[in-house]
């Protein structure tokens, strides 16, 4: 039985399927004449909470025709020890790419790591060159849920120059990324934070709002320009009153979604385009590798 859509909702699936579509056809057309290596995956430590997103990715290079290495290093293993593991994968020519499972333990210093895997092979797009690199509009690896949130106002249809863009959260991963990117589209963008006196203020007159702070229900319908698109990026766990456990956004959806013209549900919106955009970073690093004569 399908589930029914609510149409005032932007779902990320049929997005995912069309990158990964395309994905899968650069790789085929690469595997031609190249042998594809693998993307490893890096959990260290305890990987029970984020066992899900990993099987996702692998269900997505299973989908695209990566070969998919999981591996699960030692919770008491070394920063140093981490950092030779990773080094050494840069110069193995049968690994594609790298993704450094977060989080890591606390003796781990995750961007000393992230640094130690060469951009080329930064499928995540977490290396600080890889996220310098889009201060310059060189957007080929860019961070992967930054790329998926731009990929998912794409889909509104909504033209990006020149519109008014509003990112509640101002994180390495997403918000710094994601507000490089729109203004390289030619968006006007304003980035709010904790220091911000009023988001309010701000969100009212964005066309389109981007939310990633951690904070449930933190965006209100009443901070919505009607007619706007919501983007939401959060992702938290809450407990209902009967006790039970379930995955929200941080936007109180429904209630926004009675406002806005799009907005992307949690879970089921950014999320699946993410995975697709790690899968599309993975292909363009491949061919990248094949250029520069690695492979």
């Amino acid at each position: 039985m399908t589930t029914q859509r609510d149409p005032r909702l932007l779902y990320g699936a049929d997005i995912r399927k069309r990158i990964l579509d395309d994905v899968a056809r650069d790789i085929d057309r690469l595997a031609k004449s190249r042998r594809v290596g693998r993307l490893v995956s890096v959990g260290i430590g305890d990987i029970e909470e984020i066992a899900v997103y990993i099987r996702g990715q692998a269900r997505a290079a299973a989908v695209v025709g990566l070969p998919f290495d999981e591996q699960h290093w030692p919770a008491d293993l070394t920063q140093d020890e981490c950092k030779r593991r990773l080094v050494e994968m840069n110069d193995d020519p049968d690994v594609l790419g790298v993704i450094l499972q977060r989080p890591v333990p606390a003796h781990i210093n995750v961007r000393s790591l992230q640094s130690a895997i060469h951009p080329l092979k930064d499928v995540e797009g977490m290396n600080p060159a890889s996220i310098g690199n889009i201060v310059y509009n060189q957007m080929a690896l860019a961070p992967c849920t930054a790329a998926a949130s731009v990929e998912m106002i794409r889909a509104t249809g909504m033209k990006i120059g020149g519109m008014e863009v509003v990112v509640v959260g101002h994180s390495e991963i997403v918000g710094k990324p994601v507000a490089f990117m729109l203004m390289a589209e030619g968006a006007t963008v304003t980035v709010c934070h904790h220091m911000t006196r009023s988001v309010a203020a701000h969100t009212r007159r964005a066309d389109v709002v981007l939310v990633a702070v951690g904070v449930p229900g933190l965006l209100t319908a009443d901070m919505v320009k009607p007619g706007a698109a919501v983007i939401d990026i959060g992702i938290n766990q809450i407990t209902d009153a009967d006790g039970k456990s379930r995955i929200v956004g941080d936007a109180d959806t429904m209630a926004v979604a009675d406002v806005a013209s799009w907005t992307t549900p949690v879970p089921g919106g950014v999320g699946p385009v993410t995975v697709s955009m790690l899968m599309r970073n993975a292909a363009v690093a491949f061919e990248k590798q094949i250029d520069l004569g690695w492979i």
